[in-house]
């Protein structure tokens, strides 16, 4: 067998084999990543105690799950704007 050039074998390399799925959109689900608890010397913003700050970021956490899963969903689906528009009305003239 002939052997191998340094580029081919690095550019055959597959990164992923351990994990085929870990980078796929969506994976994330699939990851424990979760907000970090306060500690004793965490920064806290002024005006709010820790248990409002816990809150907040629990709050923000929600919200941005619930915007990535929404966004999984529309992944691969596309929309045809050619048809958008001629039924908006405004694709009517070429110019």
């Amino acid at each position: 067998a002939a052997k191998k050039s340094l580029f081919i074998t690095i550019s055959e390399m597959d990164l992923f084999a351990p994990n085929k799925t870990q980078n796929d959109y969506g994976a994330r689900s699939k990851k424990d990543m979760k907000v970090a608890s306060l500690g004793n010397n965490s920064y806290i913003p002024s005006g709010l105690t820790k248990d409002q700050y816990e809150k907040l970021r629990k709050n923000e956490s929600v919200k941005k799950s619930a915007n990535y899963e929404k966004n999984v969903k529309k992944a691969g689906v596309f929309e045809d704007y050619t048809e958008f528009y001629t039924k908006r009305g405004t694709d009517t003239k070429a110019d």
